[in-house]
């Protein structure tokens, strides 16, 4: 959807105004008292995300009013990711923002309006999209814009796409093409080859899979030798029914979402190399399918991991950090300067924080406030959950180094899975963030379905600290 933001005009341009409730009185004082009418028998009042197009008197449309309800008392505290909810709604033509509030960048009104154009239309005949097209305002970076914009669709289609259609092979083709589009150096480890090549978990984890979807190490390299190291995981189960502990069918309805830890670093990592940040880039991607069959992992089994440590698997269900586990480590060898990893990991984190708010974990207080900074300027919302220790027992076993399931007296289970992979994080910088990578349900620029959750913070942080 980025072709529909431009710095060129052509041909007419319709200026939109976006309002508070508290303003719309002022600002109609200054129109036609036909247009005050038009507004007035029209029931518009400036409520969040409402619009109405006021009309000149030979009946072409004159201006677009963008209500935004009630004006905050801290300004500090606007989202524009409000302006999400505008294009889809406007009839194709080129539109501009004429006015709006203080407080509001044009910047990030051009990457909402952007961002609010997505639809997944790949299974719908006939589907069309919005043809609105915005001129950016001066100063607007329009390419940076579309970048992040691009990169969001990339996570979210890779989200929507059923399993059927993205297993292993299709999202090491997208890295694939990543890597040749950005001179990238990239090496994908297969099957069997992972238990050689030192993989143990990740293998375990996918082993029950048809040999067409077989496991993957998938690892990616970019950029100058001497600039800032950064290593980003992200976990791809590209379908999870649970394995032999297995889920039930609701549960199991939307895990082709499982993957979205994948896809949000692979989106993450296209956006830091097509914007050429100064830093030097590993990616590392593990890819399996939790399946059912005569050689699936067991409750009760004991695994290596690529660090050493033996895990108990209490849970087949919880299989996402056992091959995190061994992604991690290979991080440890990498020694980077800062390591982000990203999982659709837990129920937990939903029940804790809600669809919306993501949280994440890091021992890090300099980072964890480098994130959070980042998550309000980008209105990416992000919240730090502690690392607990006082939980850390509950991951120990009777038989082994640690075990994949916590005791239940400890409950808290997105605070215990970030424990779990701490085991093996790097020593340097690390933050673990426990993403949802859904709407569960539409509002205005916010489809129901894939979700792109925390790169663009993750973005904004990176370049902060080193550019």
């Amino acid at each position: 959807m980025s072709d529909l933001l431009s710095k060129a005009q052509e041909g007419a341009v319709l200026p939109i105004h976006a309002l508070y409730e508290a303003d719309l009185a002022g600002f109609l004082d200054q129109r036609p008292a036909a247009a005050r009418r038009f507004a007035d028998i029209s029931g518009f009042k400036g409520r969040a995300g409402e619009i109405l197009i006021l009309p000149q008197p030979n009946g072409e449309m004159d201006c677009v009013l963008f209500g935004l309800g009630t004006a905050p008392k801290d300004i500090s505290h606007l989202d524009a990711m409000a302006f999400r909810g505008l294009a889809a709604k406007l009839p194709e033509g080129q539109y501009q923002i004429a006015s709006a509030p203080a407080g509001y960048s044009p910047a990030a009104i051009a990457l909402a309006w952007s961002l609010g154009l997505y639809g997944f239309t790949r299974y719908k005949s006939g589907q069309a999209r919005s043809k609105a097209r915005l001129i950016a305002a001066e100063g607007v970076d329009v390419t940076e814009t579309r970048v992040i914009a691009d990169a969001c669709t990339l996570a979210k289609d890779m989200v929507n796409t059923p399993a059927n259609n993205m297993g292993p092979v299709e999202i090491e083709a997208i890295a694939r093409d990543l890597a040749k589009s950005f001179g990238a150096t990239i090496s994908v480890i297969t099957g069997d080859a992972l238990l050689s090549q030192n993989y143990p978990a990740v293998h375990a984890v996918g082993r029950a899979a048809d040999p067409a979807r077989a496991s993957r190490m998938i690892e990616m390299a970019w950029g100058v030798a001497d600039h800032p190291h950064i290593c980003i995981i992200g976990k791809g189960v590209v379908f999870d029914t649970g394995g032999l502990d297995m889920k039930p069918s609701a549960g199991m309805r939307l895990m082709k979402k499982d993957m979205g830890g994948a896809a949000h670093a692979l989106a993450l990592a296209q956006m830091i190399m097509a914007l050429g940040l100064r830093v030097r880039l590993s990616v590392l991607v593990p890819v399996v399918e939790n399946a059912i069959s005569g050689d699936a992992m067991r409750p009760g089994d004991v695994l290596a991991s690529r660090k050493g440590l033996s895990i108990e698997v209490g849970n087949t269900d919880a299989e996402g950090r056992l091959i995190l586990a061994d992604a991690l480590t290979r991080a440890c060898e990498l020694s980077p300067a800062l390591t982000i990893d990203m999982a659709t990991l837990t129920g937990a984190a939903r029940v804790a924080l809600g669809p919306q708010v993501i949280p994440f974990y890091t021992p890090d207080d300099k980072l964890a406030a480098d994130i959070a900074h980042a998550a309000h300027q980008t209105g990416d919302p992000l919240w730090r959950m502690p690392l607990w220790d006082g939980y850390r027992p509950a991951l120990d076993s009777d038989i082994a180094d640690i075990k994949n399931d916590p005791d239940g007296w400890a409950q808290a289970g997105s605070v215990t899975a970030a424990l779990f992979l701490q085991r093996f994080a790097p020593e340097g910088a690390w933050v673990h963030l426990d993403i949802y990578a859904w709407n569960p349900r539409s509002r205005p620029g916010f489809p129901s379905g894939g979700e792109a959750q925390a790169i663009r913070a993750l973005l904004a942080m990176i370049k902060a600290r080193y550019s």
